[in-house]
């Protein structure tokens, strides 16, 4: 499923860019209402038919009770004036996106503009930890810049994304509990 997933994630990046709709977005396999394997004749595939098909079954996901209410209670903080996104945080989700999808050039440039978001908008304590990342992010960002990243300058964008995240997270439990 993840390489089907991916395979259209590419498909929709590419009609993304060639129609310029920046409103054009990626999907996951858990958003899938149904997902069918087969084929057909063009009209008839496009009006939801098939010569032939199967459905695949959906993988469950399975998560805690505070992992499922956690997104919910930061979004109602949020709306309620008790809490507010960063920039950084959108920044990070879009990194995130671009690693997701084997996109690793375009994962290094968010990463680093999230990088010096984060640096800019967290408190000191969230922050501090994340200052020895900023080398080999801007060395990834840079490679992005020429061409292919190498899989050490990946993985380190990947770690970087990683940590950047738990620092958010951090933040904005602590922001809510205060």
């Amino acid at each position: 499923m993840a390489t089907a997933t991916r395979e259209l994630n590419f498909v929709l990046r590419s009609h993304r860019a060639a129609a310029g709709d920046p409103y054009a977005r990626d999907v996951r396999a858990e958003h899938a209402l149904v997902v069918r394997l087969g084929y057909g004749e063009g009209e008839q595939v496009a009006d939801g038919r098939f010569g032939r098909a199967v459905e695949l079954p959906k993988e469950p996901r399975k998560r805690k009770r505070g992992e499922a209410l956690a997104p919910q209670e930061r979004l109602a903080a949020v709306l309620g004036g008790r809490d507010s996104l960063l920039v950084g945080e959108e920044l990070l989700l879009r990194a995130r996106l671009d690693i997701d999808a084997g996109r690793s050039r375009e994962a290094a440039l968010q990463a680093r503009i999230a990088l010096e978001a984060l640096l800019g908008e967290l408190d000191d304590r969230f922050a501090a930890p994340l200052r020895p990342l900023r080398e080999q992010v801007a060395k990834a960002a840079n490679a992005a810049l020429d061409g292919d990243l190498s899989p050490d300058d990946a993985a380190a964008v990947e770690d970087a994304v990683s940590q950047m995240t738990a620092a958010a997270r951090r933040s904005a439990t602590a922001a809510g509990a205060g």
